[in-house]
């Protein structure tokens, strides 16, 4: 059976009659902005949901990471109720529910992969036009650790970003 979107409103009544909200996002997302009460347990965690009875409410930034992994979640809330926030966290935004942003906390992991690659991109090709043609060999490199990223799901700049001072304390 699939599991049942809810609009905001709709997640927002059923919480308030006691449903357990579940983030699915990483914790770094989740330190930086996250609907009150929600509780982080992401998606590679899924298995430990406890099963308590109440109903389950999941959500993820866009409603996109939820909808891919509706089957994984269903399993893991057992025989509870389940459903999916339409949506996620953005279209809770949007309809004027309340949520925590800490603009202090460090910006998600994938989005400083983006940065950093697609920097060390335009380095290498500027380096490789001005300089030396070497530098051609930098663009190449970040651009196989890419693809290579995207098929085998193990990314080597995640990793090592993850690991840097400023994403240590990402924790909510």
């Amino acid at each position: 059976m699939a599991i049942k979107t809810l609009d905001p409103h709709a997640a927002q009544a059923i919480i308030d009659g006691g449903a357990r909200l579940i983030d699915i996002r990483g914790a770094d997302e989740h330190a930086r902005e996250r609907i009150p009460g929600a509780i982080n347990l992401p998606l590679e965690r899924i298995g430990e949901l406890a099963n308590d009875g109440r109903p389950v409410v999941f959500h993820c930034r866009s409603g996109m990471r939820t909808a891919g992994n509706a089957a994984q979640l269903q399993q893991s809330a057992s025989d509870c109720d389940t459903y999916i926030l339409d949506g996620g966290i953005d279209a809770w935004r949007r309809a004027g529910h309340k949520i925590i942003a800490d603009a202090s906390q460090p910006i998600e992991v994938m989005r400083q992969v983006q940065i950093a690659a697609g920097s060390l991109v335009v380095i290498g090709v500027l380096l490789g036009l001005f300089v030396a043609p070497e530098f051609f060999g930098l663009a190449a490199f970040v651009g196989a650790g890419l693809i290579f990223a995207g098929v085998s799901g193990w990314c080597g700049m995640a990793r090592l970003l993850r690991a840097m001072p400023w994403n240590r304390r990402a924790a909510a």
